[in-house]
């Protein structure tokens, strides 16, 4: 399931920005100058983004990574035959005080596995397809930047006088922060139109791949500004701001999390309406022997910020005349 978690880190990541990793921009196409980018190794499903957007490297970048890590850990859980934890440092003095030893995380199978399997769905010889690939790997460079070298204590009464460390992987949530900052960094490649649709040859792609090996393959790289995301548009799958969900106020809020209503809603000529809403939720619950647990249902009123479309000056008229006509 490791494509899956990439897409909804992918939707966690972007849940109060205009795109917000919407599921129809990341169908199925079979279009040429579409590329697949995620493969779910289980079920076989294929998404696609459907342009060459900064947005898109993020999809690209992270569904790799997803793939990555998810290998990489089940490698080390013993769930796939001829594959455990990755003990080639063990033993080997690692610092002053410590040692390598433990069960460090098989990220050099989880990066060649999935290596394998999503760069080899990239067929095209076209910029768009390098594009591809370079984000694809700038995803797998994510999981390995983010590992953690942990460490175990020895020693008499807790002394620590030597220590056990392995490498393992972080949580997932860090390799998506990871690749939101590089998200933001990404840079846009100026290619010739014609090499961006070039056919598919082996010569067409050792021209193009000359363009971006430039940039480190750590970074996230794209080709086309993104579109209006306020607006709604159904040929690119984008269904705009317009009723979207905003926050204002509230507890421990990121500012970016506070400023949700103004980028969401005023800044795309909309404005931000208050709806109170009724929510029902388990309280008061109690542990009864034994051994179930059992919970009132309580109701409780919210206050909840939605993008609206304002009036416009001529429905307003319109709506004073009915007011008049009623008096």
């Amino acid at each position: 399931m490791g494509a899956h978690s990439g897409i909804e880190e992918c939707k966690h990541q972007f849940t109060w920005e205009r795109w917000n990793c919407p599921e129809s921009a990341l169908q199925l196409s079979t279009h040429n100058r579409l590329r697949s980018v995620i493969m779910e190794l289980k079920t076989g499903e294929l998404f696609s983004p459907t342009t060459a957007t900064r947005e898109t490297s993020f999809v690209h970048a992270i569904s790799s990574a997803g793939v990555m890590y998810t290998l990489t850990r089940n490698c080390s859980m013993g769930d796939f035959e001829n594959c455990g934890c990755d003990d080639s440092r063990n033993g080997h003095v690692g610092g002053r005080g410590w040692v390598w030893g433990g069960c460090s995380d098989n990220i050099d199978f989880g990066e060649r596995i999935s290596k394998h399997f999503v760069d080899a769905l990239e067929t095209g010889h076209d910029a768009r397809a390098i594009m591809n690939l370079h984000n694809n790997e700038a995803g797998r460079q994510a999981v390995r930047a983010t590992m953690k070298k942990t460490c175990k204590c020895h020693g008499v009464s807790g002394s620590c006088n030597i220590q056990t460390c392995w490498f393992q992987l972080a949580g997932f949530r860090e390799v998506g922060n990871y690749l939101k900052i590089k998200y933001n960094k990404a840079q846009k490649m100026e290619v010739d139109k014609r090499r961006m649709r070039a056919g598919n040859s082996a010569e067409s792609r050792g021209t193009t791949a000359g363009t971006f090996s430039s940039l480190p393959a750590s970074e996230l790289v794209f080709l086309e500004d993104s579109p209006d995301y306020c607006m709604r548009n159904i040929s690119l799958g984008l269904h705009g701001t317009e009723g979207r969900e905003c926050l204002q106020g509230g507890k421990n809020l990121s500012q970016w999390e506070k400023r949700s209503c103004r980028r969401l809603c005023t800044e795309c000529g909309l404005k931000t309406e208050k709806k109170r809403t009724e929510i029902v939720t388990s309280c008061n619950c109690k542990f009864h022997w034994c051994c179930t647990v059992k919970c009132e249902q309580c109701k409780q009123v919210v206050t909840k910020y939605y993008c609206s479309r304002r009036e416009s000056p001529s429905s307003n008229n319109t709506n004073n005349r009915r007011r008049n006509k009623g008096h």
